[in-house]
């Protein structure tokens, strides 16, 4: 039976159906240009692909071109600080010394003159200086660029004794027994230490000169000899003629307000040993 409505044209060779058409029309999405234009740039010529290559290599080159410089650099700075004598020792400064001169500081430190300031030893410069015997603390450090610099605390006497008849004269003895000074006259407004023996290593030695670095200097300036038989029985003569048991070192405030009441009694040997039990006879 013969259908009615359009009738279909048959198809022309080699053209597609208009169904294909339209089908590839919808197939044909952005996704589907966007790979061809890959495919397009993976075309390229050699030419092009070298132009966009060429900026690379010049990265590269001048990376290398830096760390070379930066090594070069590296090396320099090790040979200037460590062997050159660019910045080497020119001076050598002395702070705080009196009575020791800074030349005899500078001899016994013996720096090298001119090498390089990094390759110092600070600490070995130390203990030289530190063995001489009117210096008491060493500091030494570096000041750039060409600059050393050495901080000495002296020594100071609290007491002196005397080597006697066929001794080797009268020697200073600083607050830790240390004997560090000899001199030809007794030093006035020093007291003398009356010890059979007076050594930085004997304990009776130290007792006595520490008791005599903490007692008031009011206190200090009256005493004329000072002595002890053990590290606990320090005792001094004052310039009156009156004889002062100190004991050990301890309780320095509380035994010099009660010896400074004692002392207004009368009496010969004070003792404040004991500070709690006081004693005048």
């Amino acid at each position: 039976m013969p259908q009615t409505g359009e009738r279909r044209r048959p198809a022309e060779p080699g053209r597609r159906p208009r169904s294909e058409r339209a089908e590839r029309v919808k197939r044909t999405p952005r996704a589907e240009r966007t790979q061809r234009l890959k495919e397009r740039r993976g075309r390229r010529s050699v030419y092009d692909r070298g132009r966009t290559a060429r900026p690379t290599r010049h990265k590269e080159m001048r990376r290398r071109w830096v760390a070379l410089l930066s090594v070069l650099t590296a090396v320099a700075l090790v040979y200037l600080l460590w062997f050159s004598s660019m910045l080497g020792v020119r001076q050598v400064d002395v702070v705080g010394a009196g009575s020791v001169p800074a030349d005899q500081i500078r001899a016994a430190a013996a720096v090298p003159d001119q090498k390089p300031m990094l390759r110092l030893d600070t600490d070995e410069i130390r203990d030289k200086v530190a063995q001489m015997p009117g210096i008491a603390t060493v500091d030494v450090s570096r000041s750039w660029p060409s600059t050393l610099e050495i901080t000495v605390t002296e020594r100071t006497a609290i007491a002196f004794f005397d080597s006697g008849p066929g001794g080797d004269g009268v020697h200073l003895v600083d607050g830790g027994g240390v004997v560090f000074k000899t001199v030809k006259e007794r030093p006035a407004g020093l007291p003398e230490l009356k010890l059979p023996l007076v050594s930085a290593d004997d304990p009776v030695t130290r007792a006595v000169t520490g008791v005599l670095g903490v007692i008031p200097q009011q206190l200090l300036k009256q005493v004329t000899t000072a002595s002890a038989k053990t590290p606990g029985s320090v005792e001094f003569a004052l310039a009156d003629g009156k004889t002062v048991r100190w004991g050990t070192s301890a309780d320095t405030e509380r035994k010099a307000k009660v010896l400074a009441a004692l002392l207004t009694r009368e009496g010969k040997v004070f003792d404040v040993s004991a500070p709690d039990l006081p004693t005048v006879s």
